[in-house]
């Protein structure tokens, strides 16, 4: 490569691409104008405003945290509402949020929460007990539309918050059905942040297009595909917060143009990049590398309610056909190590006695032969957005098509708008797909019951699988206050769940995201769901 010549068609041309970029990433957001956007926390087009430009790989599904299940919704929506208890800043430690104490009875089967006083919702209603008790029997009452309750609060027909009354306009009174070791995890998780009652109750359905909460932002406009924009919370009511005036979600799908974006300053934060750019982002002065603590898995999943994966034999075939060390080295860059399980190591009931499938094309073909499988081509399904857990799911997928054709399963690769994708695999329409989880509250039940459970199929159980002695365990384990003996519950049930191979495992990644280096108190949760409240920017 000429260095010379580039440098001066550099020179000649570097006026012009700044102009221009400036003016794209500017088109994003009307109100803020082209200065605002490009040019992120430097912008004053409102006397000084700070605003943060945040770059991610796909667009939000909704904003009603109730009704969505993805991570990129719950990016948004954990900086418009808030939650009755909080994770720590760094990990899953639980701590004051709108409600500033809690009081567990002895055998566990009541929690009486002391609230936050003052505090309204953006619609300028107050928040107080009687919201609280509203919100929970919208989703007790919301069925399949809020498919996070049904995973986390329902076991079989059984509601584990029995009521919950207002004594008073600042005390809440939660009566369980069961204990729940849990319970107080699940209540910090996105999903089971509060909002106005006014709101819901006038257009329940209008909630996800129109959020209202009442967190460090308001939300300001959303369009589809391209941005979402978010303001300072001026009633905020804690002191001092948030630091930023606005912040810019802009949905940039690719990788590369992604951190081109972030390079140029039209974005300052970029999140889901590829591994591969950790370098070059560690040795750029203007930026800051961030990276996020691994609490996730990547996998491949197999309906099981769908030939050829309703055989076991079938699905322990394709277990050993990926392999999926060349997987995590091609694609990883030693941001990531091969799982084994359906959650990480960091996971209390993580069982590392059991001896994962080992990549042996000769043992797959030979169990598809046990199987009968007769060569029939299946659909393997591609993510078309990057994630925490698998930074390029069409560079995945063509390898374990490889990696399929080897042992003699044809396959062809589809995939679907990002929406799309999630409700048609959440229906069983998939045969194999690609997808992956990030904890949400650092709880085993929340990787395999949530995912792996009978009671969650049409919710967060995409395979369809469904083990009811798995399921036992499930319901003692999450009434077991004995930490021991929960995690022992949990090693029994991933023996089950390995044994009936539902899904290939495939990763557990560092993700990383990257800054400008004018931004500051950026702290990436191991849960994905990133506080903006005390980032700044210069």
């Amino acid at each position: 490569m000429n260095k010379k010549k580039l440098w001066s068609l550099g020179v000649m041309l570097i006026l012009v691409l700044s102009t221009i970029l400036a003016a794209c990433s500017g088109s994003d957001n009307k109100d803020t104008g082209s200065k605002d956007t490009s040019t992120g926390g430097d912008s004053a087009s409102s006397g000084g405003a700070k605003t943060l430009v945040y770059g991610r790989g796909g667009d939000s599904v909704a904003l009603d945290p109730a009704v969505v299940t993805d991570g990129e919704s719950f990016t948004v929506t954990a900086n418009i509402y808030e939650t009755l208890v909080n994770f720590g800043e760094k990990d899953v430690t639980i701590h004051p949020g709108l409600a500033k104490s809690w009081e567990p009875s002895e055998d566990g089967l009541t929690y009486t929460f002391q609230l936050q006083e003052g505090v309204k919702f953006h619609d300028g209603t107050d928040f107080n007990a009687e919201a609280v008790v509203k919100n929970i029997e919208r989703w007790k009452a919301g069925g399949d539309k809020h498919p996070y309750f049904s995973s986390q609060f329902v076991v079989g027909d059984k509601q584990v918050i029995e009521s919950v009354t207002a004594e008073g306009d600042y005390t809440v009174v939660f009566k369980l059905s069961q204990p729940q070791a849990p319970f107080l995890k699940n209540l910090a998780m996105s999903p089971f942040a509060i909002a106005s009652p006014t709101a819901f109750e006038a257009d329940e359905e209008g909630l996800s297009a129109n959020p209202v909460g009442t967190g460090p932002f308001k939300f300001v406009e959303w369009k589809r595909n391209q941005s979402i924009t978010i303001e300072k919370n001026p009633d905020y009511y804690i002191a001092g917060f948030p630091k930023l005036d606005k912040v810019i979600y802009r949905s940039i799908p690719d990788n590369s143009a992604r951190l081109n974006d972030l390079n140029t300053g039209a974005v300052d934060v970029a999140d889901g990049l590829s591994p591969s750019d950790k370098a070059s982002i560690e040795s750029n002065s203007k930026l800051q590398l961030i990276e996020r603590p691994s609490m996730n898995v990547g996998y491949l999943g197999l309906t099981v309610t769908r030939a050829p994966f309703d055989n076991v034999k079938v699905r322990q075939a394709v277990n050993h056909a990926i392999d999926k060390q060349a997987l995590v080295d091609a694609f990883y860059e030693g941001l990531a190590e091969p799982a084994k399980n359906p959650m990480p190591p960091v996971i209390s009931g993580y069982n590392n006695d059991i001896a994962g499938y080992e990549y042996d094309p000769e043992k797959a073909k030979a169990l598809l032969a046990e199987a009968g499988y007769d060569g029939k081509e299946i659909e393997l399904w591609a993510m078309p957005v990057p994630r925490p857990y698998m930074p390029d799911g069409q560079k995945v997928a063509e390898a374990i098509q490889k990696n399929l054709a080897d042992v003699g399963i044809p396959s062809k690769i589809v995939t679907f708008e990002w929406a799309t994708y999630l409700e048609k695999a959440q229906n069983g329409e998939a045969d194999a797909f690609l997808l992956g989880w990030t904890g949400d509250n650092g709880d085993a039940d929340n990787f395999l019951y949530t995912l792996l459970d009978g009671d969650n199929i049409g919710s967060n159980n995409y395979t369809f699988y469904d083990n009811p002695e798995l399921h036992k365990i499930f319901v003692s384990a999450q009434t077991e206050i004995d930490e021991a003996k929960r995690n022992e519950l949990y090693k029994q049930a991933q023996e089950i769940i390995h044994a009936d191979a539902p899904w290939v495992p495939l990763a557990h990644s560092t993700p990383i995201l990257a800054a400008s280096s004018k931004v500051s108190n950026y702290i990436a949760h191991p849960t994905g769901s990133d506080r903006l409240d005390a980032v700044d920017i210069k």
